[in-house]
């Protein structure tokens, strides 16, 4: 049955159905959501608790969350918007016929968060890409809090009805910027603003009340814990010292990152906890991986990881190996030049997960490496400026410097 309608805010319009239809219209819409599926981060556990039996969102007319947006009215947006999801977020916006409404739920999704400062890959607010309707604060918010502002879009939805319908607030063009500096120095001028108000009361009260004495907050100290020694890490495989002498037998000019001067005696003192770190020069990388993987004795058979490090002055890609069979591990490293596109032998040949690893270092770092089968850009745009992971990569239209 439905409710008698209450007063509207449309004006009445005399002799005519307009306003009971347009009162019926609205009911009808705000009472029937259905969402999209949409979830990106965190935000979207708190949204499917949201769905189920606890909060029961089909209370509140949502009882339908579809899985295509032609078929959906209302998208919440839960979590994270990174550069790469913004193009495929306009995307489903555009496909979903409208009457549409959008909320955005969580710090992420309102503001980028807590990576609004030095991230190069997260969208500083979802208003930026489409119009949003409602926002609910939180990191997460709750579902209650998700729930009510739910009801905050029933409640526009009544009021725009057929006649007025829901006008969108437009897509948020202002640059980014430091907003935390900001908020500081307004803060502060407030503050100076209200002790200058202050001074003469303040003054006041020292002459009338010459032994006051002000509460002084008294730290706990924290406890002091005995120190656990580490549990020894069962030796597996070779010892590292005989890695080092195979390999020193074959490539006389290896050396040990951090440990100048390197001989077999201070590879021993290292313990079976270290793992064997050795420097190659770019001419013996490809020799050494491919002696690593092939020689009986060694079988480093699977790749754990390849990725780099820019030291500013150069790079280190760093290969991670392990011998499946014998359990012993090996890191392999190798400077480059600190040139704009750094160039090594790729290891897509040897081994099959390494087309990834080269790919996501190209990305991030814009190393090339020499034979790859298909490098290019893995996880950002192809017309993305530059390589984010680089020390000297600078963006000031995506990238705000975190002040402290």
């Amino acid at each position: 049955m439905i409710p008698e309608p209450p007063k509207s805010p449309i004006p009445v319009l005399p002799n005519t159905m307009m306003n009971p239809v347009d009162w019926v219209v609205g009911w009808a819409r705000a009472n029937s959501l259905w969402p999209l599926v949409f979830g990106t981060s965190c935000c979207a556990i708190e949204m499917m608790a949201t769905a189920s039996s606890d909060n029961d969102w089909a209370r509140f007319g949502l009882e339908v969350a579809r899985a295509s947006p032609r078929q959906a009215d209302l998208i919440i947006l839960a979590g994270t918007i990174v550069e790469k999801m913004g193009s495929r977020l306009i995307t489903l916006y555009e496909q979903m016929p409208g009457p549409k409404y959008v909320i955005a739920m969580g710090a992420c999704t309102i503001s980028g968060g807590p990576f609004y400062y030095d991230s190069y890959s997260v969208i500083k607010g979802a208003d930026r890409l489409i119009p949003v309707d409602v926002y609910v604060p939180g990191c997460p918010p709750r579902p209650e809090a998700l729930l009510y502002g739910v009801m905050k879009l029933q409640e526009l939805i009544r009021k725009g009805a057929w006649r007025n319908s829901l006008t969108h607030k437009p897509i948020y063009r202002e640059p980014i910027s430091d907003l935390m500096t900001k908020c500081a120095a307004d803060w502060e001028e407030k503050e100076k603003k209200k002790q200058e108000e202050m001074k003469e009361a303040q003054e006041r009260f020292k002459v009338e009340n010459p032994d006051y004495k002000g509460y002084v907050i008294k730290r706990v100290v924290g406890p002091k814990f005995e120190e656990v020694a580490p549990t020894p890490r069962p030796e597996r495989g070779l010892p590292q010292v005989e890695l080092f002498n195979i390999l020193l037998e074959k490539f006389p000019a290896l050396g040990v990152y951090s440990v100048p001067e390197v001989t077999r005696e201070k590879i021993a003192e290292l313990g079976n906890q270290y793992v064997l770190d050795v420097v190659v020069s770019r001419e013996d990388y490809l020799p050494l991986i491919r002696f690593l993987q092939s020689d009986e004795r060694l079988r480093m058979n699977y790749l754990i990881e390849l990725t780099a490090v820019d030291w500013k002055d150069h790079f280190d890609v760093i290969v991670h190996l392990l011998s499946i069979d014998k359990g012993h591990k090996i890191f392999v490293r190798c400077s480059l030049p600190h040139d704009e596109h750094p160039e090594i032998e790729s290891l897509s040949d040897l081994y099959a997960g390494a087309n990834w690893h080269e790919r996501e270092t190209y990305d991030f770092f814009g190393i090339q490496f020499k034979g790859h089968p298909d490098l290019r850009r893995m996880f950002l745009e192809d017309d993305f400026p530059g390589h984010p992971l680089r020390k000297d990569f600078v963006d000031p239209s995506r990238v705000v410097v975190r002040p402290y």
